[in-house]
């Protein structure tokens, strides 16, 4: 593999494996922030050995703002994503309002695959939770909406909350 990209589009998810570390954040206004810890080793070092390889790891977040408290908490933990080797930018929605967007979050493989993300209304993952597109048309039109969010969007060390 040469390059990974994540498009994320919601404002608030609550799948099973955040909501204890979401919850604490939200009593106690402090995110896990190290890289070593038992909650973010497993993706530190997926993410690491990936970037170690020689692989291109983007994430792009399209917000609503004022951001909602699960965005800030994404935000305040993205220092972990950009300490394993990704590169995050985000995206005000109201720039986003002219791009032709997927109608769900999705993750590209080289170009060539598209693993859409299935969330429940609530943020939970549906059932299926995920559904792989190799379709060279449907993939085209998801990288082109990703290189479209990734040029507007704000570096994740320039964005301000708001």
């Amino acid at each position: 593999m040469r390059s990974a990209v994540h498009l994320e589009m919601r404002d608030r998810y609550a799948v099973g494996d955040e909501v204890s570390d979401f919850t604490a954040w939200l009593d106690t206004g402090r995110r896990d922030t190290d890289p070593a810890s038992e909650y973010w080793t497993p993706w530190v070092g997926t993410i690491s050995r990936a970037v170690g390889r020689g692989v291109t790891v983007r994430r792009a977040r399209v917000v609503s703002e004022p951001v909602t408290d699960y965005i800030r908490y994404e935000h305040a933990g993205t220092v972990v994503n950009v300490t394993a080797g990704e590169q995050v930018r985000w995206l005000p929605r109201p720039r986003a309002a002219d791009l032709m967007l997927p109608g769900a979050d999705l993750w590209i493989f080289d170009g060539a695959q598209v693993l859409f993300n299935h969330f429940t209304g609530d943020g939970d993952w549906a059932d299926p939770p995920m559904t792989l597109r190799t379709e060279p048309g449907i993939v085209e039109q998801c990288a082109d909406a990703f290189e479209a969010v990734w040029e507007r969007a704000v570096p994740h060390d320039r964005y301000e909350i708001r």
